[in-house]
């Protein structure tokens, strides 16, 4: 149970990533403060959770709201530790899925706000993943280094084919370099799922911005990295979309 006792703590670390790192502010340096007054936050106004609760939602100097996300993302980085207690393939992968879960939470969020996937998460990740199948499958370290290269290649190509022919983006190189830690983490048979999956999650997104309002067309830029995110994470856990919908079709 312990890493549903330290996700929020970590969630509240990834609210500071997400609100921080899109606008080069510094992170482990930088003393947490009110967004609107300046006021320098106490410990025990940074206890995650309980302190949103016990100050209901308010900065205690200038009364401003605190920004929702805050909590939003405690709350999101305990549900990736329970996914990953519940799904992981074995108890010594359950620390592996709430590292993967989190960081690519935190990736999506970011993506998902500013449309940028910055270097600072994603290629510590690709290292992270590389680094991880040589001390846990030292057998397939090859077979995931190649597909970490394959992974950002395939995407860096699409979007060089995609900008001849459109004339503008299509994948920027943030998505590449996600997908290259997604070959990684999960090797090279597990790409086509990835990407597969990922585009289905593309179209249901899309859709349902165009059902919430948003108008929708080939030069509107959706952020691709959140569904790639789910995707990723998805499949670490052991859950394969693509043979699940070629059951539900048979």
């Amino acid at each position: 149970m312990f890493p549903l006792i330290v996700s929020p703590f970590i969630g509240s670390f990834a609210a500071v990533l997400i609100r921080r790192l899109p606008l080069e502010q510094p992170v482990a340096l930088a003393r947490s403060r009110c967004e609107a007054c300046g006021h320098v936050l106490g410990p025990w106004e940074m206890i995650p959770l309980l302190s949103a609760v016990a100050l209901r939602m308010r900065c205690r100097w200038c009364r401003i709201r605190i920004p929702l996300m805050h909590v939003a993302v405690e709350l999101a980085c305990i549900a990736v530790a329970a996914g990953a207690i519940l799904w992981a393939p074995d108890t010594s992968s359950i620390w592996l899925g709430c590292a993967l879960g989190w960081c690519v939470l935190t990736l999506a969020w970011i993506d998902w706000d500013h449309m940028l996937l910055p270097d600072v998460l994603t290629l510590p990740l690709i290292l992270a993943g590389l680094g991880v199948t040589l001390v846990f499958d030292p057998a397939s370290a090859t077979d995931h280094a190649a597909a970490a290269a394959v992974g950002y290649l395939a995407f860096r190509g699409i979007d060089l084919v995609y900008r001849r022919l459109r004339g503008h983006d299509g994948l920027g190189q943030g998505d590449a370099k996600l997908l290259a830690a997604a070959g990684a983490w999960l090797g090279l048979m597990a790409l086509p799922t990835v990407v597969f999956t990922a585009a289905i999650g593309g179209l249901l997104l899309a859709a349902g911005l165009r059902l919430a309002g948003r108008t929708i067309h080939r030069t509107v830029p959706i952020p691709f990295g959140p569904p790639l995110c789910a995707a990723i994470w998805a499949v670490w856990l052991g859950f394969d979309p693509v043979a699940l919908l070629a059951e539900w079709l048979a």
